[in-house]
């Protein structure tokens, strides 16, 4: 029976070239010539830092660009909703969603039921299991993934015959 998992993961390299891409575009900019600015990455865990809370959501789109740009979905990041202010600089932390949350595994699961595809999807840990009788049906489960507006954004592994 053909089964794949629903997984959302992150790519460490790629994320890490994103930074490095959006150093080397900060250090550019004319409008960062002088300021006080960097991005700093560790773990899945990007901090920037800037003079003025505007300057961090500006490294905010920067990055999301980047992001882009390397093929990692944006909408993995999570960005703190206020900057922290510290001495002369503003920090401000995106992390980045790995795994699937189990509140959001759940909704998934409910949204394929509630499709009657004819296959069953079972959560385990922070993936989903999704088996049927069809490749079919798992092709149309990952349309199905990828259109759902769930804020988090999903990939396909071990697709088996």
């Amino acid at each position: 029976m053909p089964s794949m998992d629903i997984v959302s993961e992150v790519n460490e390299e790629e994320l890490r070239n994103a930074v490095e891409n959006s150093r080397r575009e900060l250090s550019s900019r004319f409008d960062f010539r002088g300021k006080d600015a960097e991005i700093d990455h560790k773990d899945f865990v990007v901090t920037l830092k800037a003079e003025d809370d505007f300057q961090c959501r500006q490294l905010v789109d920067i990055l999301r660009i980047q992001l882009s740009k390397r093929d990692v979905d944006p909408s993995s990041m999570e960005v703190d909703d206020k900057a922290v202010h510290s001495g002369k600089t503003f920090s401000l932390k995106v992390s980045f969603k790995q795994g699937i949350d189990s509140l959001v595994a759940k909704k998934l699961v409910k949204q394929i039921k509630d499709s009657k595809i004819k296959v069953q999807a079972a959560i385990q840990g922070d993936t989903v299991r999704v088996t049927g009788k069809k490749r079919d049906d798992l092709q149309a489960v990952m349309r199905l993934a990828k259109e759902s507006e769930l804020g988090q954004p999903f990939q396909f592994n071990n697709f088996r015959d």
